[in-house]
C-alpha cells in the first residue's frame, strides 16, 4: 500500500486543523491506513520519552524513508524550517513533493525579472506541483447576519479547493513518477556551502580555504549571489547539495533559513554529514520534551555544529 506524507507547520492549532483538513481530503482517496499526519499520529502531546525530540524526529524520518508522496504547507515569506527539511528530505530521495500555499504574494530580486512563489527559490525547483489558492472565494448573498463570518466562509473556500488540487496533483504524480526517476548520484569528495541569505559577514572564504587544505571541492550556493539566472543557479545549487559528500549551512540568526534546512534534509536523507554554523540562540521549549536550540527536525538532522573557524577545522579533523 502507497503511503502519503503531510508537512506542515505544528506550532498552532490553526496549521495543525489545516493540516488535518488535508490529511482527511487525501484519507478520502487513498484509506486512512495511507496518510502520515505529523504531531496527530506520533501522539506527540502525550508522547513520553527520556528524549522527546529526538524521538519525534526518528519517528518522522522514519515515515519519510518509505512514503511515496508528500504534501507540504508553506505561506508567507517566513517558512517553517522544519517543513523545509521534510521537503529536502523527500525531494533527495525521489519523492514526489507537492506544495500548497494560500499567500497571495510572490517574491523576486526585482532585477532579472523572475517571480517565484517562495523567497527561497529552491523550493519552486523542488515541488513536483505547487498549488496556489490565492483568491478568497465569492462573497456571500447581500444582507448576511455577521460580516466576520461571510469573510471566514470566503477564506475557506481556497482552503477547499487548494486541498482538493493538492490530492489530485499528488496522486497524478505518484502514478506519473517512480521515485528514483529524481535521485542525483553520489559526489562524496564534494562539499556543499549554504551561506545565509540574511547576514553579511563573510566567513565563507575561511571555510573554503580549510575545506581545500583536506582536499575537498567545494560549492558555494550561488543563487542569492547576484546571478546573472536565478534560476540555472538554483538548479546547480540543489544537483550540488543533493550529491555533496558534506554540507556546511549557516543557522546563525533568529531562525533557520528556508535554504539550509532544505540542504540539511537532503544530506540526511542521504546519511552524509552537516556542519551547522551556529553561535548560539534562544531555545524553544515544549511541555515534555527537552530544550531545542532549533526545528527539532534540523537539530538532530545536523551532525556537529561550530562557532568559530578553528572550532570548524578540528570537527573536520575528527571526519577524515
Amino acid at each position: 500500500m502507497a503511503l502519503y506524507y503531510v508537512a506542515h507547520r505544528l506550532f498552532a492549532a490553526h496549521d495543525r486543523a489545516l493540516g488535518a483538513y488535508i490529511a482527511g481530503r487525501l484519507a478520502r482517496r487513498t484509506g486512512t491506513g495511507a496518510v502520515f499526519l505529523p504531531f496527530c499520529d506520533t501522539d506527540e502531546e502525550n508522547l513520553v520519552s527520556d528524549c522527546k525530540g529526538r524521538r519525534l524526529f526518528e519517528l518522522d524520518c522514519e515515515r519519510l524513508r518509505r512514503v511515496d508522496g508528500m504534501i507540504a504547507v508553506l505561506h508567507g515569506p517566513s517558512l517553517d524550517d522544519g517543513v523545509c527539511m521534510e521537503i529536502g528530505y523527500a525531494a533527495a530521495l525521489g519523492i514526489p513533493v507537492v506544495i500548497v500555499s494560500t499567500d497571495f504574494q510572490t517574491y523576486g530580486p526585482g532585477s532579472d525579472g523572475s517571480v517565484f512563489t517562495f523567497a527561497e527559490p529552491l523550493l519552486d525547483q523542488l515541488a513536483t506541483t505547487v498549488i496556489r489558492a490565492d483568491r478568497l472565494g465569492a462573497p456571500s448573498s447581500p444582507g448576511h447576519h455577521n460580516r466576520f463570518y461571510a469573510f471566514l466562509g470566503q477564506n475557506l473556500h481556497p482552503v477547499r479547493v487548494a486541498a482538493t488540487q493538492a490530492v489530485d496533483a499528488l496522486l497524478a504524480a505518484r502514478s506519473a513518477e517512480p521515485a528514483a526517476a529524481r535521485r542525483s548520484s553520489a559526489s562524496p569528495h564534494l562539499a556543499f556551502i549554504e551561506p545565509s541569505p540574511y547576514l553579511t559577514d563573510d566567513i565563507w572564504a575561511d571555510i573554503t580555504a580549510e575545506l581545500d587544505a583536506r582536499g575537498w571541492t567545494t560549492h558555494v550556493a550561488q543563487r542569492f549571489r547576484h546571478c546573472a539566472d536565478i534560476i540555472d543557479a538554483t538548479r546547480a545549487d540543489w544537483t550540488a547539495a543533493a550529491a555533496a559528500g558534506l554540507a556546511v549551512v549557516d543557522t546563525r540568526g533568529p531562525e533557520t533559513p528556508p535554504g539550509a534546512a532544505l540542504v540539511t534534509g537532503a544530506c540526511a536523507a542521504a546519511g552524509r554529514p552537516v556542519l551547522a554554523a551556529h553561535t548560539g540562540s534562544w531555545q524553544t521549549f515544549a511541555s515534555g520534551r527537552e530544550p531545542n536550540w532549533r526545528n527539532l527536525m534540523v537539530q538532530y538532522a545536523v551532525s556537529e555544529r561550530f562557532a568559530g573557524i578553528s572550532e570548524f577545522a578540528t570537527i573536520l579533523d575528527r571526519l577524515q
